[in-house]
């Protein structure tokens, strides 16, 4: 949209009020709000936002080895351009008109922290090479009878959840709570961010969504507003949501796969009916690529300490570089389908990712996969968990972090200051989790030692 369609859009709408954000490292949707005339203004030239969002982590502490931002440089503004294409109207606020930024340095770049500026130069990269990529996200997500006052006064324990018991793709359970059901799927609607399909999952109040295909750019948008958009939803029912990849220690984590194809205008270039399992060579490299930097670029797909306590036998998580035909055990499911349909579903990810930086590794990664003509091994059949052969996924932040740092590839692909910037902030992350004192230590050894 430009200026005079946004005008008019406004008009339609009864617009009053504008809110603008970005996400910041951690995938945390950093917004304020603006009157109509400095809105105006700010389509033609970046606004300034504290670049303090680049210096703190998810709890506002702030780092204390960033080399971005910091005390050294007083916490200056960067600019924040707003991108008129991500115009919605907000179905909760009415009469308010949302829109995201893009986070840029002095000169126009995108600033090299910015996680949406990072995927969109990665997808010129694949427009480069004459490749249009799409991506579809899944989450999982479990919802409770909670506020989030109740849970901050519980301490995050005793939650009660929005419904006991395992019960997957349960039509009773989502007859039960259509409010909650048929909130999530209208409201999305209304905020563009369609949703494929709704279930509950196995799990007390654990459900997954799948949200519409889309060119990867608005993909990602779509992705982390739906994490955002969640948690309105569910708290003006009352309830509150946890995107955390493991939240129980005897329950199964929640994912966010990832399902990817590249196209040359209407042509879905994985698809070869003559072809091994319908994957064409472009597939079969792009899936190399994957694989082969899979355990270097964990990190960026894994972000928290808490991503790894999902990578453990049995619940669904891969535990090395694998890949398989129709295998949910792989961190690589290949579903060979229709020529529209045939796709890679990344499944290593967690529902705890930053949609953006997760898409633009994991695409970085299959373009590299492109470029070296790479070769995926065979596929594994059964379950890839059992499979000693196959290269590990690091099972710690710490590992993982390690592993990325020493990644040429990775700062290669997705650019040092960035590499460097997020190595520092998951060092900072490992380091708050050390100096922790954990409930279990304390029940473990506060009385027997």
């Amino acid at each position: 949209m430009d200026a005079k369609e946004l005008e008019e859009a406004f008009k339609q709408h009864g617009i009053r009020r504008v809110k603008v954000g970005g996400y910041d490292i951690d995938g945390i949707l950093r917004g304020k709000y603006l009157a109509l005339d400095k809105f105006w203004g700010a389509l033609g030239e970046p606004i300034g936002f504290c670049d303090v969002i680049f210096g703190w982590d998810a709890a506002d502490v702030l780092y204390d080895n960033a080399r971005l931002t910091g005390w050294h440089t007083g916490y200056p503004d960067t600019g924040a351009r707003i991108d008129p294409s991500t115009f919605r109207v907000s179905p909760w606020e009415p009469g308010t008109a949302t829109f995201l930024l893009d986070f840029v340095e002095k000169d126009g770049s995108p600033h090299p922290a910015c996680p949406r500026g990072l995927l969109q130069q990665v997808i010129a990269r694949a427009r480069a090479q004459g490749y249009e990529p799409t991506v579809g996200a899944e989450f999982e997500f479990f919802v409770f009878r909670e506020t989030s006052a109740s849970l901050h006064a519980k301490g995050f324990r005793g939650l009660e959840s929005l419904s006991p018991g395992m019960f997957g793709y349960s039509w009773l359970r989502e007859g039960q709570h259509a409010d909650l059901c048929h909130a999530i799927l209208d409201d999305m609607e209304r905020f563009d961010i369609p949703i494929e399909g709704l279930h509950t999952e196995t799990g007390p109040g654990v459900y997954e969504v799948a949200i519409k295909y889309d060119a990867a750019l608005r993909a990602a948008d779509k992705a982390a507003l739906f994490k955002t958009t969640m948690k309105l939803v569910a708290a003006r029912l009352g309830y509150s949501v946890t995107f955390m990849a493991k939240w129980n220690a005897v329950l199964p984590g929640s994912s966010g796969h990832l399902h990817q194809s590249l196209w040359k205008g209407d042509r879905n270039v994985f698809f070869d009916p003559n072809g091994p399992h319908k994957l064409s060579s472009v597939a079969q490299h792009y899936l190399g690529g994957q694989l082969a930097l899979m355990p270097e670029l964990t990190a960026l797909v894994s972000p928290t300490i808490n991503s790894y306590k999902r990578y453990v036998p049995g619940v669904w998580a891969p535990l090395n570089a694998s890949w398989g035909v129709e295998n949910r055990t792989c961190a690589i499911r290949a579903i060979p389908a229709s020529s529209k349909s045939t796709r890679l579903e990344h499944r290593q990810p967690a529902a705890d990712i930053n949609p953006y930086i997760a898409m633009a590794a994991t695409l970085a990664a299959g373009l590299w996969g492109i470029e070296q003509h790479s070769a995926p091994p065979p596929a594994v059949e059964g379950d890839a968990s059992a499979r000693g052969d196959l290269a590990a996924l690091p099972r710690t932040l710490r590992e993982a972090t390690q592993r990325l740092s020493a990644s040429s590839h990775a700062r290669t692909l997705l650019g040092d200051r960035f590499v460097d910037h997020y190595v520092r902030t998951r060092d900072w992350e490992c380091r708050q989790y050390e100096r922790a004192v954990t409930e279990w230590e304390l029940a473990r050894y506060f009385e027997i030692v």
